[in-house]
């Protein structure tokens, strides 16, 4: 793969703790590297709001994550440095029922507490997560249950198949067999042999990161059938991700001042609490107010999927002698990847231990 991101890094903690396996990462991109356009896991939010809504499978997917991710924050909590407790209010153009209630403190806002265009809107308490962090914090936490890394750049399965980790070590074939593959590789799955999956596309987002350490809640404005989103999320470093966009299949790999410029009036109309409470004490705060918090922007292509996530086996021959091994796909989970990680992880586990019961196609 090229990129190890949040599906993939979370996907190989779970198995590596399950304790029956030993698990390699084959990856060319790690947490640790600096941001790229080719690893959209560090340009999230990120913030855990399902979007499954009457999808119940999905639902189902977000709801463990979620819990996993609120034990984790809690205080003196494994990963309470990566998380950020906050009280997130959304503003729904569609008035659509987002099947939220189950959310800690879920209320549906009253018609006289909705912003201009909105149908319906709720608050509840959710996570933000610093993306930046938090990755670090799942290879740290796989290495440290034994699991292991090796950078390579797969361009098919078989060669996973037939060289194992080694091929990418050390430039030759392990003597060991790889007993099963787990493939995780989020938009490269377009154009990795064996996989070449067409149902996979990029959705491209446009975020900008500024400073404000007194944004300490969440807020969103969206129409879903539009693919309008509008959002609010601060980190626990007071960082504060403003955004964004949906286009799909679109493939410009750097931020558009244009989409900048549009985030900032979208975001200050929603959030006039971004500038300053200096100058806010003193006059009428400006998107150039904003604007002049920015530390940095930037864009990632969401790994969309037609059909929607990606979770089931293949077999695929093994070496000589070997007969088949299983392969279990996860990945196009499109913008909801934090929100689905450990719950799909889960999935992806029950069918590699089924599979390997099995021992056959």
């Amino acid at each position: 793969m090229n990129a190890i991101g949040v599906v993939g890094l979370t996907t190989a903690v779970k198995l590596q703790e399950k304790g029956l396996h030993k698990v390699t990462i084959i990856a060319a991109k790690l947490p640790t590297d600096p941001k790229a356009i080719d690893y959209t896991s560090l340009w999230a939010g990120a913030h855990h709001v399902s979007h499954a809504a009457h999808d119940a499978k999905q639902m189902a997917i977000d709801k463990e994550t979620f819990d996993v991710m609120w034990k984790l924050s809690a205080r003196a909590g494994a990963a309470e440095h990566c998380f950020m407790r906050v009280p997130q209010t959304d503003y729904l153009l569609d008035g659509r029922d987002e099947c939220l209630d189950w959310m800690p403190d879920f209320k549906s806002l009253p018609s006289d507490a909705l912003v201009p265009g909105a149908l319906a809107g709720t608050s509840f308490t959710t996570v933000s997560i610093d993306t930046s962090v938090y990755l670090p914090y799942l290879l740290a936490r796989f290495l440290s249950a034994g699991g292991s890394i090796v950078r390579g750049s797969v361009q098919h399965i078989s060669q996973v198949i037939e060289g194992g980790p080694g091929l990418f070590r050390r430039g030759r074939a392990d003597s060991s067999l790889v007993d099963a593959l787990v493939v995780c590789p989020g938009l490269g799955a377009r154009t990795l042999g064996g996989v070449e999956d067409k149902d996979v596309y990029p959705v491209r987002g446009q975020i900008a990161i500024v400073r404000a350490p007194w944004i300490e809640f969440g807020r969103t404005l969206s129409h879903n059938a539009q693919g309008l989103w509008t959002y609010i999320i601060p980190r626990r470093s007071g960082d504060v991700i403003i955004g964004g966009t949906k286009e799909d299949d679109d493939w410009y790999p750097v931020a558009r001042p244009e989409n900048t410029t549009d985030i900032l009036k979208r975001c200050f109309a929603l959030c006039p609490e971004l500038v300053p409470p200096e100058i806010r004490a003193e006059r009428e705060g400006t998107i150039e107010d904003v604007r002049a918090l920015i530390v940095e922007e930037g864009c990632g292509f969401r790994p969309q999927r037609k059909g929607g996530i990606r979770l089931d086996v293949e077999w695929a021959p093994g070496r000589e002698g070997q007969g088949k091994i299983p392969m279990v796909f996860n990945y196009g989970h499109g913008g909801g990847g934090y929100q689905s990680s450990w719950g799909s992880a889960s999935i992806a586990l029950e069918l590699l231990e089924e599979a390997l019961v099995s021992g056959s196609a």
